[in-house]
């Protein structure tokens, strides 16, 4: 009997202290951690998710670019025939590729040929130089008739990051579009991040969200790249929502389009616990950039009713967001008496050895 009135009053006093209680608590005046700060607690609702997503464009400067002739670059290989001159057109015999007899534009952009001399042929279209080999080869051929072929390209688009293939692909007399690229580069779709492509030009960066220009059924225009393009698509193992507490599989969730919505987190995680969570207990906390921000904004989502999930898939979720579902009164009080029982335990042991000391 004493045994038991000792365990009462222990369970009695440690009621009196809710701190107590296991499991973490949200309240409106602090955050629940030792610091105490103030918390600034929006509800969503209708209002807090009006706000529409701003529709992305392309930018004019690469939707105006519509591609252009071929235009000879450093390291491509150039094979000129001169009709009845086989002497200067195949120099290494008929036998051999035509890569063999091919001529190499240099790095500094200078092609050379028999009698023609030295050219700087960077930016040249095949027309121009046919018309200036044509002209220098006419002080020693008389009406030479001749034609330019590109046998090897040069000119390159790389690409980086999460393509299953990044070798650089070739620019050739052939105008090669985004599209194209990004087919043949094949893009990991489990870790690539969509909305974070980039492409530089001519030392700028332009962002191109993939996954909002193609989105509701929209295509986006194709864009023509030039050479020394590069294509940059990051892997998304930074852009990740963390969803914890009272759902059935609490885990770090990595993303690949715009955004996640709050619904869609919830979904992944297994949706909320039917036996320990508390329905208006759905949590938002910020990412570290807004946690700055004093009072911090922590959103809350009443889902006591499966209406409220039509909210949370309009809610957007951004990289570093917490979700946090905090459990029903019934969960902490029976996590407190699988700590309390323990206890209890401990005290009847240590009654019984003093009883049987005293014997």
């Amino acid at each position: 009997m004493k045994t038991f009135i000792l365990v009462c009053t222990v369970a009695a006093a440690t009621l009196a202290t809710t701190a107590c209680v296991p499991g973490q608590q949200m309240t409106r005046s602090g955050g629940g951690g030792e610091g105490g700060s103030d918390v600034r607690m929006v509800t969503i609702t209708q209002e807090t998710v009006a706000q529409r997503p701003v529709a992305a464009v392309l930018p004019q400067e690469l939707t105006n670019y519509k591609g252009e002739g071929y235009r000879i670059q450093p390291g491509d290989t150039l094979i000129v025939t001169v009709w009845d001159h086989p002497e200067l057109t195949t120099p290494a015999g008929n036998q051999q590729q035509a890569v063999t007899n091919g001529r190499l534009v240099q790095p500094d952009g200078t092609f050379y040929f028999p009698y023609a001399g030295k050219i700087n042929v960077t930016g040249m279209s095949i027309e121009d130089l046919r018309s200036t080999l044509s002209t220098r080869l006419a002080k020693y051929i008389q009406n030479p008739q001749l034609d330019v072929n590109v046998v090897g390209f040069g000119s390159r688009v790389a690409l980086q990051g999460a393509f299953e293939d990044t070798t650089p692909q070739e620019v050739t007399t052939v105008p090669l579009t985004l599209s194209q690229a990004i087919g043949r580069g094949r893009i990991d779709v489990e870790q690539a991040d969509l909305a974070g492509f980039v492409l530089t030009r001519d030392g700028r960066n332009y962002p191109l969200d993939l996954d909002a220009l193609n989105r509701d059924g929209k295509v986006a225009a194709d864009i023509f790249l030039k050479p020394g393009d590069r294509l940059f698509l990051p892997f998304n193992d930074r852009k990740e929502v963390y969803v914890v507490g009272e759902v059935l599989r609490p885990q770090a969730l990595t993303f690949k389009t715009t955004y996640m919505t709050l619904t869609q987190a919830l979904g992944r995680s297994g949706g909320l616990n039917p036996v320990t969570s508390k329905g208006e207990a759905v949590y938002v906390i910020r990412g570290i950039e807004e946690m700055q921000q004093i009072p911090a904004t922590v959103y809350q989502l009443d889902a006591k009713s499966p209406a409220a999930f039509a909210l949370g898939d309009k809610f957007q979720l951004k990289p570093g967001d917490v979700v946090w579902v905090g459990p029903a009164g019934v969960t902490r009080w029976n996590r407190f008496l699988s700590q309390l029982l323990p206890l209890s335990a401990i005290v009847s042991n240590a009654a019984a050895a003093q009883y049987d000391m005293t014997r």
